[in-house]
């Protein structure tokens, strides 16, 4: 193989250290192009806070992450296996990722601690105590250990979310994903939900979140990267990229996300695109 060809081939680093490495990643639906040429590396223990305006790319960013959406173009590695290889085995992989969306995904018929144990049981092959225990520990984690019994029906918007954090945690995942996990909770609930993530963070575990939530990034965020019409436009510390910004998009879209009243100019115009592209 030439030098030239070698170079061009990206293969994981081979460090334990890196636990998400995605390279060249793009992602079209049909004719539009919503990622173009991601290149990111997520660290043991990092938690790493993807903003940016709707229609950016981060969410199908994420999505890609555990093959939620297939790639378009590029490899994504997982604790360094390639989870963009045909034969890779995606299932496995994804058991190493909690999952939180935006939307809870809670079975309604099953009530907290079942939601918890249905993985557990049927995917782990943990026997029914096994699997309560670890769910009720996790449950508890959350601050729900006395909803277990709950439907979610029966459960704020908030209070469903952490059951979801909670079903997450217990398949033991070495990272989480979060997508916009508190866009649909009202005011009042967001604050719990961001708690447990706060303690998670606190605790060592790996986090790629998405989230318009400028104070937990500031506050919980080890790196800041924001998106702009499917590209990584800027990315560093919060107190950098929230605090400092080097790039006009980049301020633009803070003006408008910390100051709600701001009217921007039409040379103020932040590059979006459609919404699907998250």
């Amino acid at each position: 193989m030439s030098a030239e060809s070698t170079t061009a081939v990206k293969i994981p680093t081979g460090n334990r250290e890196d636990e998400i490495q995605v390279y060249d990643l793009h992602k079209s639906f049909g004719d539009l192009e919503v990622l173009t040429g991601i290149d990111l590396v997520v660290r043991r223990g990092e938690v790493v806070c993807v903003i940016g305006p709707s229609g950016s790319g981060k969410s199908t960013l994420l999505r890609c992450v555990n093959l939620l959406e297939k790639p378009t173009k590029g490899r994504i590695f997982i604790l360094n296996e390639e989870i963009t290889d045909p034969d890779a085995d995606v299932d496995r992989l994804r058991t190493q990722m909690g999952m939180v969306f935006q939307s809870f995904n809670l079975f309604p018929h099953l009530t907290a601690l079942q939601n918890c144990t249905v993985a557990l049981t049927e995917v782990l092959k943990k026997s029914p105590a096994d699997a309560k225990a670890i769910a009720m520990e996790n449950l508890h984690k959350v601050g729900l250990g006395d909803r277990a019994d709950s439907y979610p029906l029966k459960l704020s918007g908030g209070q469903q979310q952490r059951v979801a954090i909670a079903r997450a945690l217990s398949m033991d995942p070495e990272l989480m994903l979060f997508d916009e996990p508190t866009s649909a909770l009202d005011p009042e609930l967001v604050g719990d939900v961001l708690s447990v993530m706060r303690d998670l963070a606190a605790g060592g575990m790996t986090m790629m979140v998405v989230t318009h939530e400028m104070a937990f990034a500031r506050e919980v965020a080890d790196r800041v990267i924001f998106m702009d019409g499917g590209v990584i436009v800027e990315q560093g510390p919060p107190a950098e990229v929230i605090g400092n910004p080097k790039e006009e998009r980049t301020r633009t879209f803070l003006r408008r996300v910390l100051d709600p009243t701001h009217l921007p100019a039409p040379e103020d115009e932040v590059t979006g695109g459609s919404p699907s592209r998250g």
